[in-house]
């Protein structure tokens, strides 16, 4: 699923310019679509808590992914791709949190990092198999075959879904509302969101990275391309399957110590992570410099996918707003996101692009002083098992 989420969104870009677009309008629909994720992640999360039928959210949000992304083939006029990004970015903002509540209830807390982080190994997975077949697909026969293979996975996704059985899936349980003593207990207020301080940390700590991270990727390709020392498809699709490559990996060792240590040191590390990558992308403006940056870029993404759901579910257990809490932090972490690009792209072409990296991975010296200043509220939120509950609120 982890590659349909996304639609054909990767390579919107090429096929407008390939249908005369400018680079200004291409950048306004994708803005479009952006914003409108945003907007809509957290009462996406609040209907995936309220809703009996989770897969189905699921499956329509699939669907929808697909069909938005056909109407680019039958009009390219602005608003209809406008609408059709509009349309993809709400569905993948209603997958993430269903997803999440789904498994959360069939699993249960105890169960939750375990399973969780194996989702995001095979999720990481998907989206590096998933490029590279774009990618080939795409270069043989064109944009076409690009929507027929998110098609295939839609269809395989919903196939997925369709065999996890009903019963399997408590409803309480997925938005956090099971346990010993909990049976009867109805879900908090929303005003649980903004009343628990270790939410509002984790979600602060969390815009600050991204706000740093966001805008690596895309500034070290223009760095090293601009310089005319790598092909420009070659070194994108190495970007990715690298640092995809290795958030495979990071997301099953994050399981495994956040079992035995913990979600606070396992965020601590991820955050730590960024400072390093943007020094060395300053000084390796290199086709072989992809190797470490995009690297650390696979551990501290591969940690934080697993880490930072896991940490939300711990968090809020016994609230029944779990998937709620987990659209609030994405929105959160999504605006850091939506601001990285022009403010990294500014900082490039104001003072060059070793100093965008460093000044970009030093964003994430906030969150690491979010995460030691914070620790004595933290660190029982991060380790309390899941019968404790509600420490750190207001």
């Amino acid at each position: 699923m982890a590659d349909m989420q996304a639609g054909i969104g990767p390579f919107l870009g090429v096929f407008l310019q390939q249908h005369g677009w400018k680079t200004g309008p291409i950048g306004a629909v994708m803005s479009l679509g952006g914003v409108a994720g945003m907007l809509v992640t957290a009462p996406a999360g609040a209907l995936v808590d309220a809703t009996s039928r989770k897969r189905s959210w699921i499956i329509l949000s699939g669907v929808l992914t697909v069909l938005a992304s056909g109407l680019i083939l039958l009009s390219q006029r602005f608003w209809v791709v406008a609408g059709s990004q509009v349309a993809t970015a709400v569905a993948g903002a209603a997958i993430g949190p269903a997803v999440i509540g789904v498994t959360l209830g069939m699993v249960r807390q105890r169960r939750f990092n375990a399973q969780n982080g194996r989702n995001q190994a095979f999720n990481h997975a998907g989206n590096m198999v998933g490029a590279g077949l774009s990618g080939l697909l795409g270069w043989r026969f064109g944009f076409v075959a690009v929507f027929a293979l998110a098609a295939v996975f839609a269809a395989l996704s919903i196939a997925s879904v369709l065999m996890i059985p009903r019963a399997a899936i408590d409803d309480r349980a997925a938005r956090g509302l099971s346990g010993a003593g909990r049976a009867g207990r109805a879900p908090q207020g929303v005003n649980v969101l903004i009343e628990c301080k270790p939410l509002l940390i984790l979600a602060a700590a969390l815009a600050a990275f991204h706000l740093g991270n966001a805008a690596m990727l895309p500034l070290y390709g223009l760095a090293v391309v601009g310089s005319r020392k790598a092909d420009p498809a070659g070194f994108v699709a190495m970007t990715i399957v690298v640092a995809q490559g290795v958030m495979v990996i990071t997301s099953l060792l994050a399981m495994r110590m956040a079992d035995r240590r913990g979600y606070w040191l396992v965020m601590l590390i991820a955050f730590m992570v960024l400072p390093l990558r943007g020094l060395l992308a300053a000084s390796l403006i290199t086709p072989w410099g992809v190797w470490p940056v995009q690297a650390l870029d696979g551990v501290g993404a591969g940690l934080q996918s697993v880490a930072a759901p896991g940490l939300v579910a711990r968090i809020m257990d016994g609230t029944g707003r779990v998937n709620a809490a987990q659209g609030a932090v994405m929105t959160v972490q999504g605006l850091g996101a939506a601001l990285s690009p022009a403010l990294g792209g500014w900082i490039a072409q104001a003072f060059g692009y070793r100093a965008a990296f460093s000044l970009l991975g030093a964003f994430a010296l906030i969150s690491v002083g979010l995460w030691l200043g914070f620790a004595y509220l933290l660190k029982p939120a991060c380790a309390q098992p899941p019968a404790g509950r509600r420490t750190g609120r207001a």
